[in-house]
């Protein structure tokens, strides 16, 4: 198993479905090597990562979710985000497995990278 350094250093693998979603354990470990993002689960049980993110104004949330966007593309992996005055919450899940891969936390690992929120 990779640490936080190697995950910012992988790529996001393209998820078509067929893969297994991991399981509680495999959740915590790699919730360990991101900073501060929680593990939810929406109304169907299935699992996702969330962290919402402060800044001083709207400029400073849209620069953010622009520098995100911009790493998603490179990805091809997409988040769900909500923004605002003051705010940004970034939910993210692999959509294709109803739940977390090794996908979702590269992608949290690297949205950590352009901030220190």
């Amino acid at each position: 198993m990779s640490d936080d350094l190697d995950l910012k250093k992988k790529k996001c693998v393209p998820c078509e479905g067929g893969v297994i979603p991991f399981d509680v354990s495999q959740i915590h470990k790699y919730q360990k090597k991101v900073d501060g993002w929680d593990v939810l689960n929406n109304e169907k049980k299935n699992f996702y990562l969330e962290k919402k993110f402060k800044f001083k104004n709207f400029l400073e949330s849209q620069k953010f979710i622009n520098d995100v966007g911009k790493i998603s593309e490179e990805e091809g992996h997409h988040p769900d985000i909500i923004f605002g005055w003051g705010y940004a919450i970034i939910r993210i899940t692999t959509h294709a497995i109803e739940g977390l891969s090794e996908n979702d936390f590269i992608l949290a690992a690297k949205i950590d990278e352009i901030t220190n929120v």
